[in-house]
């Protein structure tokens, strides 16, 4: 091998790594990054954690949120996952550098496939990482979605590579990228890398067809699809276990056909359109890519004192400098329709500006994938904005109604804009395109965009309203609204002025570079510099210095309180429901039992058992699911606890069944019932004795919980049909007495109920999901192929030769 060819990759990965430590420097303090998500995550993990490092082995389940649900979505490692060694190997950085160093990495990779010399494919990497969008998903904690994202330009790279007839490269760079991009969590994001393929496809099938060249692009197709499916099978256990879960989960089909209020529901086979699109990103919005707080920045900006609102707030006889300097540190400055914003999806005016060049420079089919994958994002995510396509994707395309946060398809733009704009530069520093092209597309680009921006800058204040729907929250100060306002209009003026510069620099370097005034090397650097300072200057009022802590602040991120040393002294086996957000809460799950939590994907019975019962503040449905404590807050916000004598306990006999039919009745008939007596099952589903005769002495009572196994004992003279206050589960729990494997029901939509003979006998659930082994199976197979076919490969094509 000569050293000299692998100097730039060694000079490359240098600058990532540099790049990386440097903007997140308190890494090399020890420090940590909050991460609210991950904050919540560890919370619902805990029990899990503690299983895992008491026993060494996986629970695949957890009974500390949500009364019990699966951890195949929430903590799971599983066997054989060799996959993820590869991919800890390649995050050696200290979180959340390594995900950083992924985006450099991945974009390089793909960058150097596409034959882009080593000074801008680094150019280019470092522009495409520093993306805002990319780097504020960190303050919110979405680490599996930046996870995915920085396999997503090395699967790419690996298509690439194949449609370049680099067959055995890019077949194991395919195969691994993607067993990579599946092995990182994301599905969401995956399904959109989908989406940049299939375009990309669909473009390559055209030229097939107009140059007559189908053997090939066939030839091509089957190897880019065998790689992706091995990708896809050395992490079989781990989809094989979210398929399963899938369909019980808020992300499946529900049999309910009512709504809480009893009106008629609209059949769905996932989300309700309502939640897909509730973070749509606004058409004007579109705007921010180029010119970043076009409608006021994030939701919340630090204006400080040279601000209007902190002028009005300062000249308040109640309130004076102090306070306002404080207020003027968090204002709700974001004007736009979403609920909530980190900050605007700035790609960069520098970047846009190199995109719209590459749309009138570039020739072929990279322009044409590029330019459209690009428009399709921006439309779809404008999702209820623009509910036409919206609409359509959702009903007839398949998967699209299973995701929320329709604007997060914006990553396709993310990874197309900058990929364009460098093979922009890579076009417009080659000698075979001629000088007059180079300069009809930099005046076209600049007459654009530069336009925009010069046009906003004139007479934006002008166009708009400026005013956002959460301005009630200022309305109590007299003219603190009309001072917000001015100040968004400055945001406006300010950016543009900013944006329009940037763009006119960039001009100037590539007008240059045609009058010979300024060098190649000397307009990479000069860009390179003038990119990430836009990039970074952005970035840094969203995540910096100030979004880390102590180590152990982030470790051990919940403290007990005086409420939870008193809940903890009850050593029984309960639940707690800490109101009045229990479905966003994942504290509660770090001390306790809790029927809450934090999860995007929960069980969809439960999800509506909270919608159509607990929301109506139904006590026996509490009292079902033994919710003995209850941590409520006053009205100044201060928490106090409740202890609930009526809790039903761990498990209960009942003396009869109520038949229904189907879901809405048994919905429904949890309206009435009273638990402690009576339980309702599905009999189109369950087929059992309706009656019960009662035994006054019987007994019944939990003897060890272990999270993957419940042991009971009962005792009784008849018998007894007993609930259990555990979520029913089917694909994972069995049910034994006396060691001998017995059917169990779902009952009061989602617990379990079983009958019980008479007499003495242990009763034991355990949690066997036989999906794991299956997974398993599937996955060692594929790992063998994944290795046998690249060395078969070789050493038959070094024979050819």
């Amino acid at each position: 091998m000569n050293i000299k060819n692998t100097f730039p990759y060694g000079i490359a990965i240098l600058i990532f790594i540099i790049a990386s430590v440097l903007y997140f420097n308190p890494i090399l303090k020890g420090e940590k990054i909050k991460q609210s998500d991950i904050t919540q995550f560890k919370g619902m993990s805990k029990e899990i954690a503690d299983y895992r490092a008491e026993k060494g082995e996986e629970p695949y389940w957890t009974g500390a949120a949500f009364s019990g649900m699966p951890a195949y979505q929430l903590s799971a490692y599983y066997p054989n996952d060799y996959i993820k060694m590869l991919d800890s190997a390649l995050r050696f950085l200290p979180r959340p550098a390594d995900y950083v160093f992924l985006y450099f990495l991945g974009f390089f990779l793909l960058l150097t496939a596409l034959n882009t010399e080593w000074k801008l494919a680094i150019l280019g990497a470092l522009s495409f990482g520093f993306s805002t969008y990319l780097i504020i998903i960190f303050g919110a904690g979405h680490n599996a979605k930046a996870h995915a994202i920085g396999y997503m330009p090395m699967v790419m790279a690996g298509v690439i590579w194949v449609f370049k007839r680099k067959y055995l490269l890019g077949f194991v760079v395919t195969a691994l990228a993607m067993a990579l991009e599946i092995n990182s969590n994301h599905p969401q994001m995956t399904y959109y890398l989908g989406f940049i393929l299939l375009i990309l496809g669909i473009v390559k099938l055209i030229e097939a067809i107009k140059e007559k060249t189908h053997t090939s692009f066939i030839k091509q197709s089957a190897i880019i699809v065998f790689a992706m499916v091995l990708g896809l099978g050395v992490n079989s256990t781990r989809l094989l276990a979210m398929k399963e879960y899938s369909s019980f989960s808020t992300r499946g089909k529900t049999e309910l056909t009512i709504e809480p209020d009893g009106s008629p529901k609209q059949a769905t086979n996932g989300l309700s359109k309502e939640y897909i699109t509730e973070y749509s990103y606004g058409i004007t919005e579109t705007f921010n890519l180029f010119i970043p707080r076009f409608l006021g920045g994030g939701t919340y900006e630090n204006l400080g004192k040279n601000s209007s609102f902190y002028e009005t707030l300062k000249s308040h006889p109640q309130i004076g400098a102090v306070q306002a300097s404080q207020a003027s540190k968090q204002v709700l400055t974001y004007w736009g329709d979403q609920t909530f914003i980190e900050a605007p999806a700035y790609i960069g005016a520098i970047l846009m500006f190199l995109f719209l060049l590459g749309a009138f420079l570039v020739k072929g089919t990279l322009k044409k994938w590029l330019v459209t994958a690009t428009i399709f994002s921006i439309v779809l995510s404008w999702g209820k904005n623009f509910d036409i396509i919206t609409n359509l994707f959702i009903d007839y395309v398949p998967l699209y109604n299973k995701f929320r946060a329709v604007s997060s398809i914006q990553v396709i733009a993310e990874i197309c804009v900058p990929l364009l704009g460098i093979l922009a530069l890579k076009d417009f520093f080659s000698k075979e395109i001629s000088t007059d092209d180079k300069k009809n597309a930099l005046k076209k680009a600049f007459y654009i965009l530069g336009g925009l921006s010069a046009f906003f800058l004139i007479f934006g204040s002008s166009l708009f309203a400026f005013e956002g729907f959460r301005d009630a929250n200022y309305q109590q100060i007299p003219g603190l609204v009309d001072a917000l306002i001015s100040d968004r209009k400055a945001m406006l003026f300010q950016d543009s002025l900013r944006s329009f510069i940037l763009i006119s620099i960039s001009f100037a370097i590539l007008w240059f570079f045609l009058k010979n005034k300024v060098n190649q090397t000397k307009a990479i650097i000069g860009f390179a510099v003038i990119i990430l300072f836009d990039l970074v200057s952005v970035n840094i009022n969203y995540v910096n210095k100030d979004s880390f802590e102590k180590a152990r602040n982030i470790e051990k991120p919940f403290q007990l309180n005086d409420i939870d040393k008193q809940i903890l002294k009850d050593k029984s086996y309960y639940r707690v429901a800490n109101f009045p957000s229990p479905l966003q809460d994942g504290r509660t799950s770090y001390f306790h039992n809790s029927i809450g939590g934090y999860h995007a994907a929960k069980m969809g019975r439960y999800q509506e058992l909270f919608d159509y019962q607990i929301a109506k503040n139904n006590m026996e449905v509490l009292n079902m699911l033994n919710t003995k404590y209850f941590i409520i807050p006053d009205q100044k916000g201060n928490l106090s606890v409740q202890e609930n004598p009526n809790a039903n306990g761990n498990v209960w006999f009942v003396s009869s069944l109520k038949s229904v039919s189907n879901a809405n009745q048994e919905i429904k008939a949890l309206d009435s019932l009273q638990t402690k007596n009576e339980a309702v099952i599905n009999t189109s589903k369950f087929k059992i004795e309706n009656h019960f005769e009662k035994d006054s002495t019987a007994v019944i009572q939990l003897t060890n919980y272990d999270v993957t196994t419940l042991t009971y004992e009962s005792n009784t003279a008849k018998n007894q049909f007993a609930v259990f206050s555990e979520i029913y589960y089917k694909d994972g729990w069995n049910a034994y007495v006396d060691g001998k494997l017995t059917p169990y029901y779902r009952v009061n939509y989602v617990l379990r109920g079983m009958e019980i003979p008479a007499g003495k006998h242990t009763v034991e659930f355990k949690f066997e999901p036989t999906i794991i082994k299956k997974g398993n199976t599937i996955t060692l197979t594929s790992y063998f192929l994944l290795l046998l076919i690249p060395i078969g490969w070789f050493f038959y094509e070094k024979k050819k030769k």
